[in-house]
């Protein structure tokens, strides 16, 4: 089993945003039966830590790539992703194994 966490490090005053948009998005991968529950966490600028950051996790019991050939990403996924790439400075992914 596997931790995938996605982080997103925002624009300045953009992590709330980002991180509504973000669970919405999940939340749509999830319904079509392409993730697990999923959380979303945030430090918009209220909290000591590195700010402006949004992260997405969630767990699966393989890695398998977006882009396999029977695949079908979400359209409804895709349009809230194209609204979160302005909002953002970067991103990177996480892969962890749980140990159970």
């Amino acid at each position: 089993m596997y931790l995938i966490r996605r982080i997103y490090k925002t624009k300045p005053g953009e992590a709330a945003k980002v991180a509504r948009l973000v669970k919405r998005q999940g939340e749509i991968y999830r319904d079509a039966g392409q993730r697990s529950e999923i959380t979303v966490s945030y430090n918009g600028a209220t909290l000591p830590g590195e700010q402006n950051v949004v992260v997405l996790q969630w767990t699966a019991d393989v890695i398998d790539s977006p882009s396999r050939p029977d695949n079908k990403l979400p359209a409804e996924a895709l349009e809230v992703g194209a609204e979160v790439r302005p909002l953002i400075e970067s991103q990177r992914i996480e892969f962890m194994e749980l140990l159970i």
